[in-house]
C-alpha cells in the first residue's frame, strides 16, 4: 500500500480525542509519529494510538524539555491540543521551537482557537458545534437539537482539518522553507463543514429549522423508515430517476404523479412510503432492493457494520484482539494496480 507520507515525522503530544485522530491518520499514510506522554502514565491506548512510537517525560524537568526539544528540532511538524498558553508554560511554545527548526509546522488543537472571547474557558464538541450552527440543524421536526455523536466537532471539524492543515503547511514548508503555526478550532470547523448548509439557506433552499429540508429528514425521499422487527433502512433516493426506482419497489408508482420536490405532498409522501416500510423487515427490504439504484441501504449496528459485505470486500474494519476497528482511509493505490485489500 502507497504511504504518501513516508518520511514525514511528527511529534505529538499525548491527549485526548481530536489530535489523537490527527495523529492516527498522519501514523496511518505513512508518517512516523512520536508521542510524548507523561512519566508513570500508561500509554494510550485503542484505534486513535495506532502507529505511534512511544516516549514517556516528565515535562517538568529541565532535562525532560530539553529532550522533547531535541525530538522537534528533528521533525517536520508537532501536534498539541491543549488549552492555549499550556506550551508556553512548558517552554515548548512556538517561538522556541520555531527557533530550534525553523521549517517546523507546529499544530494546535482547540475547540475555540487561539484567539477569541472564548479561548480560554472549558467546552466540548457539544458546544463548538453549538456557536457554528450544526448543532441546531440537526433533529427532528419541532423536536430538540440531537446531538451528532462527536463526529462534527471533534473529528470532521478538529482531527480531521489539523491533519489536512499541517500536512498543507509541510508542503508550503518544503517549498519554501519556513513553518507555520496551525491554529486548528473546532468551532471554526464546524462551521466551514456546515458551508453547504448555508450556501442552500443564502439561496432560498434551506429553512432555518430542523427536520423540514432536503437532507435534515424533512424529505419524505431522504430519511431513514422503521421497518416491522423495529430495525430501520435508509432512504436518499434524491434524483427523479432513482425516486421512481424506490417508489416502484415498494409498490407505490401512483405517488410518482406527485411533484418530488413540491414540499406540499410530503407528510402525505412520508406518510405512504411509512406504512409501505413497516410491513416488512429491514433484511426484506434489504433483499428486495440489493443491487439497484434505489438508493436503499439497512442502518447497520456498531456489531453489524465490521461484517456486512461491502465493508467486508473493502476491508474497511479489521480485527484489534476480540475488537474490530476501522481501517486507513483513503486508500492510495498506484496507477494500473490492483488495490491491496487486507
Amino acid at each position: 500500500m502507497i504511504k504518501p507520507l513516508e518520511g514525514v515525522t511528527v511529534v505529538e503530544f499525548a491527549g485526548l480525542g481530536p489530535a489523537p485522530f490527527c495523529g492516527m491518520l498522519l501514523a496511518q499514510m505513512g508518517a512516523r509519529v512520536i508521542c510524548i506522554g507523561r512519566e508513570g502514565a500508561p500509554p494510550p491506548s485503542g484505534p486513535l494510538a495506532r502507529g505511534r512510537e512511544y516516549v514517556a517525560l516528565d515535562l517538568k524537568r529541565g532535562e525532560d524539555i530539553a529532550r522533547a526539544l531535541d525530538l522537534i528540532a528533528s521533525a517536520d511538524a508537532l501536534i498539541e491540543g491543549f488549552r492555549p498558553g499550556v506550551m508556553e508554560r512548558l517552554g515548548l511554545g512556538p517561538e522556541v521551537c520555531h527557533a530550534r527548526r525553523a521549517s517546523l509546522v507546529y499544530g494546535r488543537m482547540t475547540g475555540w482557537g487561539q484567539t477569541g472571547p472564548l479561548a480560554h474557558t472549558a467546552g466540548h464538541d457539544i458546544n463548538y458545534i453549538a456557536i457554528s450552527g450544526a448543532l441546531h440543524a440537526v433533529g427532528l421536526a419541532g423536536g430538540d437539537p440531537v446531538v451528532p455523536l462527536n463526529l462534527v466537532g471533534d473529528f470532521g471539524g478538529g482531527g480531521m482539518l489539523l491533519a489536512f492543515g499541517v500536512v498543507a503547511a509541510i508542503l508550503r514548508a518544503r517549498a519554501g522553507g519556513e513553518g507555520c503555526v496551525v491554529d486548528a478550532a473546532m468551532t471554526d470547523g464546524a462551521a466551514m463543514l456546515m458551508s453547504m448548509i448555508y450556501g442552500f439557506q443564502a439561496a432560498g433552499h434551506w429553512q432555518d429549522a430542523r427536520g423540514v429540508n432536503l437532507l435534515d429528514g424533512g424529505a419524505p425521499f431522504y430519511r431513514t423508515y422503521r421497518c416491522a422487527d423495529d430495525r430501520w433502512i435508509a432512504v436518499g433516493c434524491i434524483e427523479p430517476q432513482f425516486y421512481a426506482a424506490f417508489m416502484k419497489g415498494i409498490g407505490a408508482e401512483d405517488l410518482l404523479d406527485l411533484p418530488q420536490r413540491d414540499r406540499a405532498h410530503w407528510p402525505r409522501l412520508q406518510a405512504r412510503i411509512a406504512g409501505v416500510i413497516a410491513t416488512r423487515t429491514r433484511d426484506e427490504w434489504a433483499a428486495l432492493f440489493a443491487g439497484s439504484d434505489a438508493c436503499v441501504t439497512p442502518v447497520l449496528s456498531l456489531a453489524e457494520a465490521p461484517l456486512d459485505a461491502h465493508n467486508t470486500a473493502r476491508g474497511a474494519f479489521a480485527k484489534s484482539g476480540d475488537a474490530w476497528a476501522p481501517e486507513c482511509a483513503p486508500r492510495f493505490v498506484g496507477y494500473g494496480q490492483a488495490e491491496e485489500v487486507k
